[in-house]
């Protein structure tokens, strides 16, 4: 069983928009936070956006403005809303999510496969 299912990556031109998202399986619950890293060819992998079950949000300095994170805690899913994209947002996008492995009582972090998001003219 995949840990989080992502979709929405792709080709976009300078400027233009894509939303990600990213579910949970069932195999974590009491999901305290979710959220995307990303990470570009030859960089280091970076955190992009956060979100808590509160609602609390965090963001790279870059993509302020620009990105939004949600979420909905009915659906275990998160969503990365990316507009005016810029040719340095180029990299592979990893969602997140903090929680409690079913069956135990130990916090783990669960990752999705990655999605390719290329800006590009």
């Amino acid at each position: 069983q995949v840990p989080l299912v992502e979709s929405g990556g792709g080709l976009v031109q300078p400027g233009g928009s894509l939303r990600l998202s990213c579910a949970a399986s069932g195999s974590i619950f009491s999901i305290s936070s979710m959220g995307w890293h990303r990470q570009a060819p030859g960089k280091q992998r970076e955190l992009v956006a956060r979100i808590t079950n509160s609602g609390s949000t965090n963001y790279l300095d870059s993509v302020k403005g620009r990105f939004t994170i949600s979420r909905d805690n009915a659906k275990n899913t998160v969503y990365l809303q990316m507009n005016s994209l810029k040719p340095e947002d180029t990299a592979v996008y990893y969602c997140y999510a903090f929680g409690v492995r079913v069956g135990t009582t130990s916090w783990v972090t669960d990752w999705g496969q990655g999605t390719q998001v290329t800006v590009s003219s």
